[in-house]
């Protein structure tokens, strides 16, 4: 019989622990309830339905229990405790409380009731003591230890309850099946974090996999064009094994690569699809699993991921696959990674086509006398106040507009010295938006004209407001001034920044330039050329000034 054979006895608390086991693992494979036991935090809701849920079990461990002696040997210890061990007290009391009443109640007058009633209480409480102070990586041996614990406890309680004769019986027959069993305790708890620690190694691979295509598809944005596309593509394609890879703009398929290839190509149709359409505009992922029809292939797996870049949508990431469901939620978040390194990638190359842009533009400027880094910096004081201060950068663009409209039509001649001011007016606006209360700037000038070389004073300027002002934390102040003397005219820029150095004197004297004085030593040879006499530089506590002088039969009073 096998109420007198421990060892079958043990074989059936094993048994009904697979059971148990069986249902939590095919739990594991629902999608809510691995989300559920990723979380670290649950709402109320999650715990209710969590505890109802060991509950069940709990109480369901009783009415499939073997009956010996009166008693009856079943897993229900084995419920409480890995559902309290595994979610805490929200789980592992009320299951102790619930199966702990449910099992006294059906027998109330039983030998076991009210030891067992006893000991699912202490298993609940136990659990969650174990939850709050056990380490991950042990919890499974602490649950075999509370195990066999909780169900030691209830033999001592049967034999201090029952008489001896019978309390010795019923022991005898069911203490070492029901204390051997409480092993299956470390498998429930085992097999939960083992769903952990797979999602840890499925992102690691993930990770894996997305810097191996980083690698691959590196030299392909150094240039972005079509064919660079087709074979980042490409790569992605052969990585992940996908049926077709695209990557398109907010109108356009850009690059195409797999089944139905010959359908996008240049001439053809190239348009992007309803879903992508939607996918661009209303800026989020498209997961479609069961594509009824597709114009391009037989594909019934799609999943749609926005490009960004400064924040807004400028194409998309799509993924092919033929089979349906082949989207899963690993192929998600990789897709995920890879639109956002496609996206850094797809700006980093567009910043570098810009510097390439800005250095052309750099060398064609010098050629046209105009300072690139006034430009750059310039843009990006506009660039600062298109949100924050729309009218103020229209002023700017504008501002901006005559200064280079009026330098670009300059060749060689010389101007009037009222011109060149009102183009160091148009400079330092700009510059004043950039700096803001930090920077002011006054103009002392007379009235007076004299012929001189275009961009002669605001590279002076520019020199005092970055190499003077720009540097220092408080705030500095330019005051530009062109005085009439008695035979002269005397034009200076001075500062409150810090004080030129006697190197960077010493080379404008000997004609050494620095990268950073280059301004400084084309205006003292231009001046030099015309007048025989370069700048003067002199330091001042704080800042620095910088001086020339023009022979008054150049000038009309």
């Amino acid at each position: 019989m096998i109420e007198n054979n421990p060892n079958m006895l043990l074989l059936a608390v094993f048994e009904r622990a697979a059971l148990m086991l069986m249902a939590l693992f095919f739990l594991t494979r629902v999608r809510p309830f691995q989300d559920l036991l990723r979380q670290q935090r649950h709402s109320p809701a999650e715990l209710a339905g969590v505890s109802l849920l060991f509950c069940l079990f709990a109480v369901f461990s009783t009415y499939t229990g073997i009956p010996v002696d009166g008693s009856l040997v079943n897993v229900r210890t084995i419920a409480i405790l890995a559902g309290g061990i595994l979610f805490g007290p929200w789980v592992g009391i009320p299951a102790g409380v619930v199966s702990g009443l449910h099992r006294y109640l059906i027998d109330i007058h039983g030998y076991t009731s009210l030891p067992c009633l006893i000991s699912s209480i202490c298993a609940g409480l136990l659990a969650t003591a174990i939850h709050y102070r056990a380490g991950r990586q042990r919890l499974w041996l602490y649950g075999i230890a509370a195990g066999v614990a909780c169900e030691s406890l209830t033999m001592a309680l049967i034999l201090w309850f029952t008489q001896p004769a019978v309390g010795q019986a019923i022991v005898g027959h069911i203490a070492y099946p029901m204390i051997t069993g409480t092993v299956c305790i470390g498998l429930i708890i085992k097999l939960v974090q083992d769903l952990d620690d797979e999602k840890e190694l499925l992102a690691a691979r993930q990770a894996k996999l997305a810097l191996t295509i980083a690698n691959r598809t590196l030299p392909y944005f150094q240039n972005v064009d079509r064919d660079a596309l087709v074979e980042v593509c490409t790569v992605i394609r052969n990585h992940i094994g996908a049926d077709a890879v695209a990557i398109t703009d907010t109108r356009d398929v850009l690059a195409y690569v797999g089944l139905g290839k010959d359908y996008y190509e240049p001439a053809a149709h190239s348009a992007i699809g309803e879903i992508t359409r939607r996918a661009v505009e209303q800026d989020q992922i498209i997961i479609e699993n069961d594509l009824r029809q597709y114009r391009v292939a037989d594909f019934h797996s799609v999943i749609i991921i926005p490009l960004r870049e400064n924040g807004r949508v400028t194409g998309t990431l799509k993924i092919f696959f033929r089979q349906s469901g082949g989207i899963t939620g690993s192929l998600r978040e990789l897709g995920l990674g890879l639109s956002q390194l496609i996206s850094t990638q797809m700006e980093a190359s567009r910043i570098k086509q810009l510097q390439e842009m800005a250095r052309k533009a750099e060398f064609a400027a010098l050629q046209s006398k105009i300072n690139p880094h006034f430009l750059f910096n310039a843009l990006n004081a506009i660039s600062s106040l298109i949100r924050i201060r729309p009218a103020d950068a229209r002023q700017l663009i504008a501002q901006l507009a005559d200064y280079l409209r009026y330098n670009l039509s300059l060749g060689d001649t010389l101007i009037d010295i009222q011109e060149e001011l009102k183009q160091v007016r148009d400079y330092v606006a700009i510059e004043q938006a950039r700096f803001g209360s930090k920077l002011s700037v006054a103009f002392d000038v007379d009235e007076v004209h004299a012929r001189v070389p275009s961009l002669l004073l605001q590279p002076l300027v520019e020199n005092a407001i970055l190499h003077g002002i720009q540097p220092r934390k408080e705030a500095g102040e330019v005051r530009i001034a062109v005085k009439k003397l008695d035979d002269r005219i005397r034009v200076s820029v001075r500062d409150t920044g810090y004080g030129i150095s006697q190197e960077v004197m010493d080379g404008i004297a000997e004609g050494k330039v620095e990268s950073r004085s280059i301004g400084l030593s084309n205006v003292n040879e231009r001046i030099k050329l015309l007048y025989g006499e370069g700048l003067r530089l002199t330091r001042l506590e704080p800042g620095t000034e910088v001086s020339f002088e023009l022979p008054l039969e150049d000038a009309a009073c």
